[in-house]
């Protein structure tokens, strides 16, 4: 059973999102809270598995709260959720350790779908979401981007599956277009993150633009 935890200043659409979740025979909602702070406090009091974090909440936003709650809990998986693609939150969310972004527009079937995608450890990013994100690092000047000295421990073909990463490949896509299983995909996948010491694909995506490595 996944382990909701919903984090809304608006109790309507904290009931929404409970009725929704509510509704799946693998998920339940454990808690709620108001705000960033309020979210940290229940999620590790109820060990919550997803925490679903609106990102302008009154007192302690969002990023802030998901800033707090992954050192706290460094095993849940945080989407973020907001009224608009704001690219400023998108960025320093996912570098924060969000697990993924969301409109609140996405409908009811793609929400539970996203939870469990987080849940599984995969990336989730709205489309326009995934735009604005590219977008920030298409426009930074060339020349200004920082290389990882951990990045000079990647292998020719741990690197090929990053930058597949980057582009927002499945691991069936990337062992198709590698001719590779997809097991292997999983293993390099595994072995980037530990090189890295990232938490997961979303890092490893901001990581590769980041450093220069896709440009979109």
């Amino acid at each position: 059973m996944i382990r909701v935890v919903l984090a809304d200043d608006q109790a309507l659409i904290r009931a929404g999102l409970a009725a929704i979740i509510g509704a799946e025979p693998d998920m339940e909602v454990v808690g709620e809270a108001s705000d960033g702070a309020e979210a940290v406090q229940v999620a590790v009091t109820e060990r919550a598995d997803v925490v679903l974090m609106d990102v302008e909440m009154p007192g302690t936003d969002g990023l802030a709260g998901v800033r707090a709650l992954i050192p706290a809990l460094p095993a849940v998986k945080v989407l973020m959720l907001t009224m608009f693609d704001v690219e400023g939150y998108v960025f320093e969310s996912l570098k924060a350790g969000a697990s993924g972004f969301l409109l609140k527009t996405t409908p009811p079937t793609d929400l539970v779908e996203a939870i469990r995608s987080a849940y599984a450890g995969r990336q989730v990013l709205a489309p326009s979401v995934v735009g604005r994100l590219v977008d920030h690092f298409v426009r930074r000047p060339a020349g200004r981007h920082a290389v990882p000295a951990a990045l000079s421990q990647i292998t020719e073909r741990e690197m090929d599956v990053l930058k597949a990463i980057a582009r927002g490949m499945s691991n069936a896509e990337i062992a198709a277009h590698l001719h590779l299983s997809e097991a292997t995909v999983k293993t390099y996948v595994t072995r980037i993150l530990a090189k890295l010491r990232l938490r997961d694909r979303v890092q490893l995506v901001i990581l590769a633009y980041e450093s220069g490595l896709v440009d979109g």
